[in-house]
């Protein structure tokens, strides 16, 4: 596969997502079967191929790996154990480029997920475990002027990322109330974000802008790296 100047996203992508959320059916699923190969999955195996020398200049530590099992496509199947929502397919194409030493999603990664509603880009970290996140709040009480450049810097602001995620109701545990940053130790999530269109996904330029965005967000990515004794 070559990177090219167009993006592999076509409006047949969105259609097809569209149609799943009318017909979220097994037997639906499998009369179109070919319609989410073509359009869907092997579209999103294209782009995160052409991704990857855009990912390496930013950082080597991460992966873009063009498959879905072991890879950086997320399967189409929901995982309807547990749920009372027993429609069985995702209605969103996603994917995550995670560090190479990540083992579950709870790693700093890049976030990409396409859905008729909404093009999600994102960096970060999403709903770690309470130990990761204790060590993140420490990072940045220890270091909030490099915290607050990666966070909400010029960079981050001109592209359009913001904080985004969840946040407790109350200072957690160790760090006073009154700290000059409790709004940002009381996150549960730590990553930035930036909503697109559907029309900006099947443009010329996707992929380039999609880069520029990841890059805008790697100095946060980079900040939680070090708060976890990760390589960036």
């Amino acid at each position: 596969m070559t990177a090219s100047a167009s993006s592999p996203f076509r409006p047949e992508l969105f259609d097809f997502l569209r149609d799943l959320a009318a017909n979220n059916r097994r037997d639906w699923f499998q009369e179109n079967r070919e319609r989410y190969e073509s359009s869907v999955k092997d579209a999103a195996l294209t782009f995160i191929s052409d991704f990857g020398p855009h990912l390496r200049r930013i950082s080597p530590h991460f992966t873009a790996i063009p498959k879905v099992v072991g890879g950086s496509l997320f399967r189409i199947y929901r995982d309807v154990r547990f749920a009372r929502d027993r429609a069985p397919y995702k209605t969103n194409c996603a994917m995550q480029f995670r560090h190479e030493r990540a083992k579950d999603i709870h790693a700093p990664g890049f976030y990409l997920s396409l859905s008729p509603e909404e093009v999600y880009v994102g960096g970060g970290i999403y709903h770690p475990p309470t130990p990761v996140l204790t060590r993140i709040r420490e990072a940045i009480a220890a270091d909030p002027a490099t915290w607050r450049r990666a966070s909400a810097g010029r960079a981050v602001v001109e592209a359009g990322l913001a904080l985004g995620g969840d946040s407790l109701k109350r200072a957690p545990k160790g760090f006073p109330a009154d700290h000059p940053q409790i709004d940002d130790l009381k996150r549960k999530d730590y990553f930035l974000a930036a909503s697109l269109t559907e029309r900006d996904a099947v443009g010329d330029g996707f992929l380039a802008r999609y880069a520029d965005l990841c890059r805008a967000a790697a100095p946060l990515v980079r900040f939680l790296c070090r708060a976890l004794d990760l390589p960036f």
